[in-house]
């Protein structure tokens, strides 16, 4: 039986065979990078630079930029160079790193989510303690605990990971190195039990936020709707529908790629939705946020103009 130390690299799953749609793969994941570059850079720029978006929900929107760019920053420049050096291959220590920061970034912007909703219920339903709530300090503690739980959360995963034999070879079955995909090739009796282990504490972690998001909105919409003036409420579902519409892709995604049933899973399908969680959402978010938020765009177009 071979051990994890025989093994010095891992070889991803290339998107395509030919040459053409190797750079193809190339330029389209540029421009999706360079997007997301360009829309989160705009925010946390914005944000930082204007005194009128020191505001405790621009600060986690700030945060939230962040932690998009190093998610697609850990992912998609090494499967754009692979494409275009026509290479599958990525080191043994660079799928660690890859593996803990990509679940550190992605369990923090979950984190970040639910506090965000805290953050509207307070600010809608409960105004008057605002301030007291969520001071410059309260913010600063619970954006740090944030990423805290991401990187401890990545820290057990990796550990775990990396600490089991493989003998199945090293070749992955996605883009980018995916925890699951890193266990199969495990030939360890206890990886079931192990993996079952954190399975359980993070699908625990992860229901304790997803209901906390769901109550906080149930409190936001009964106040809303007790709004007597409709330009109120349309203020009030201005700041929320944005970072509803970013939760309920974020969640819905995630939840289908890693708790969809064996039976409809296929390399392609997990390709696919490795694509959609990893890839399309720090593009998409920027823009999601701005759409609806006239003093974030303005700001914004303050930047661009000069």
């Amino acid at each position: 039986m071979s051990n994890v130390s025989s093994i010095a690299a891992f070889l991803l799953l290339p998107f395509a065979d030919t040459r053409e749609l190797q750079l193809l793969h190339f330029w389209l994941f540029l421009g999706i990078y360079l997007a997301a570059l360009l829309g989160n850079g705009l925010i946390i720029t914005a944000i930082a630079c204007d005194h009128r978006l020191h505001t405790p929900m621009y600060f986690f929107l700030l945060n939230l930029s962040v932690l998009d760019l190093g998610c697609i920053s850990t992912t998609v420049p090494k499967s754009m160079a692979n494409s275009f050096w026509d290479t599958r291959a990525i080191s043994y220590l660079g799928c660690a790193a890859q593996v803990f920061f990509f679940v550190a970034l992605m369990s923090a912007e979950y984190c970040l989510l639910t506090i965000m909703a805290y953050d509207r219920y307070v600010a809608i339903c409960k105004p008057l303690h605002y301030g007291t709530l969520l001071g410059s300090r309260a913010c600063v503690h619970m954006a740090a605990a944030a990423w805290g739980s991401g990187f401890l959360h990545a820290l057990l995963h990796t550990a775990n990971t990396f600490s089991l034999p493989l003998c199945q070879g090293n070749v992955l079955d996605q883009f980018f190195c995916e925890i699951p995909q890193i266990l199969k090739l495990s030939c360890s009796d206890s990886r079931y039990l192990r993996e079952v282990g954190l399975l359980v504490v993070t699908v625990f972690f992860s229901f304790i936020c997803f209901v906390f998001i769901v109550v906080s909105y149930v409190q936001i919409f009964r106040a809303v709707l007790r709004i007597p003036l409709e330009q109120g409420r349309h203020k009030a579902f201005s700041t929320c529908l944005p970072h509803l519409a970013v939760v309920s892709l974020f969640i819905s995604i995630c939840f289908f790629a890693y708790l969809k049933p064996p039976s409809i899973s296929s390399p392609s399908l997990d390709l696919l939705m490795a694509v959609l969680y990893a890839v399309v959402p720090p593009a998409v978010n920027p823009l999601i946020y701005s759409m609806r938020n006239r003093e974030l765009k303005d700001v914004i177009w303050k930047l661009i103009t000069g």
